[in-house]
């Protein structure tokens, strides 16, 4: 059985490998992509779920910084074909050949690879990012990209011009011809249609196999970064056709009318992690993930569901296994096995799996993560010079707590993994 998408064989290589320094200390004992999101999710589950859903089966995960948080959740989560020939999902951790040693960059971590490609011998290579927020269909910018007849694209979107900084910056024509790429400069060139936005690649890129062999195998051989963005993409440009792909334009099944189209987060911030999880609440979010059209696949988990005695939930989502004891819990997003005693105040939080908040205890605007125990009483979240004092906290205001103790030691029969 072989996978094809308009008619070619399609590859995935999947970069898993980001540190996420931005966001310690959620990335302190994990890389980015394996950070926890939405209750149940980690952030790598979008992108592979992006794929399943498209139909595209057959997917290299590149892994590297503090890799075995990531690789045991792609260990139970996602183990597919198996007996099923180029059905499968498998981690590739750096194998220390070429360069003789770690990924230099994203262009880098596929040419250490190219024997798979060569092995798996497609017709299309898509390189994807691994830590982000959406659902694409990606068999639309295969399309996009057959019928330009492209010999890269670029999938890409406009952001705010004040924003813009932090990413891939792109210059098209009217036919979505890319005809400049500036990776995160420092003065981004607005939209010629709208000087407030700019266009900025998605980091998720299709690639012609022959063609991406020869220019890795050109790029090692140079000094630099080894970069798809910094490097590749714009040396490209001269010589070869790189289209861009309007991500505005993807159409996903079963999207409801209330959730903002074309929904994309990079959240590599802690502001802005904690921002994907509030759109997310109330009865019209805008990214709703009760989609079963484009599920969002992940791990499965036998704890029961969420139970509540007295409590009053308002706008959030509670994770299997949960128990909420007469508190209030207002606008948070609360993991799996999480225990809340009576008395407690939740006020838009994101807390992880196995953490125990103790009686009466007032929490707002705190990222906790997984298997703390909060005392009774402790008060988090007020913007005190405590806060300032005793956790991790951001301009905006929230407070982060790193990993706790082992969720076996609580008796929360939560995963060991971090």
């Amino acid at each position: 059985m072989r996978t094809t998408v308009q008619g070619h064989r399609v590859l995935a290589m999947i970069m898993a490998g980001g540190k996420g320094e931005r966001l310690m200390p959620l990335t302190e004992q994990r890389s980015k992509p394996a950070v926890p999101f939405g209750g149940k999710y980690r952030i790598v589950d979008f992108v592979l779920s992006n794929f399943l859903n498209s139909g595209m089966m057959a997917v290299y995960v590149l892994v590297q910084y503090r890799s075995q948080s990531l690789i045991e959740h792609l260990r139970r989560a996602w183990r597919i074909g198996g007996r099923i020939q180029h059905h499968f999902i498998t981690v590739v951790p750096p194998q220390m050949k070429a360069r003789g040693g770690w990924y230099e960059g994203t262009g880098d971590a596929v040419y250490h690879n190219l024997n798979l490609i060569r092995d798996f011998a497609p017709d299309l290579i898509a390189v994807f990012g691994a830590d982000h927020i959406y659902r694409m269909d990606i068999n639309q910018m295969v399309r996009c990209h057959v019928e330009k007849e492209a010999d890269v694209t670029v999938a890409a979107l406009p952001v705010p011009l004040h924003a813009a900084s932090g990413f891939g910056i792109i210059q098209a024509d009217h036919d979505g011809r890319v005809t400049g790429f500036e990776e995160k400069p420092l003065k981004p060139k607005p939209m010629p249609q709208d000087p407030e936005q700019a266009y900025s690649s998605m980091g998720n890129y299709l690639f012609d196999t022959d063609l991406l062999i020869k220019v890795l195998e050109e790029d090692a051989s140079k000094p630099g970064s080894h970069d798809f963005g910094r490097d590749i993409i714009p040396h490209l440009i001269k010589e070869h056709r790189v289209q861009a792909y309007n991500f505005h334009d993807n159409i996903v099944p079963g999207v409801k009318p209330h959730e903002e189209q074309g929904y994309w987060r990079d959240v590599g911030t802690l502001d802005a992690y904690w921002q994907a999880h509030m759109d997310m609440l109330g009865s019209t979010p805008v990214l709703d993930l009760r989609n079963q059209k484009w599920p969002i696949l992940t791990d499965t988990f036998d704890g029961p569901t969420a139970s509540f005695a007295r409590a009053t939930i308002e706008d959030s989502l509670v994770g299997q296994g949960s128990l909420v004891i007469d508190s209030k819990i207002r606008r948070s997003v609360i993991g799996r096995n999480v225990r809340i005693e009576h008395g407690a105040e939740i006020d838009e939080c994101v807390i992880l799996d196995g953490v125990r908040i103790g009686s009466k205890a007032r929490l707002r605007r705190v990222i906790i993560d997984r298997y703390n125990v909060i005392p009774d009483s402790t008060e988090i979240g007020s913007l005190s010079e405590a806060d300032r004092k005793g956790y991790q906290t951001t301009d905006s205001g929230l407070v982060v707590l790193p990993r706790g103790l082992s969720g076996g030691k609580h008796g929360f029969n939560a995963p060991v993994c971090s």
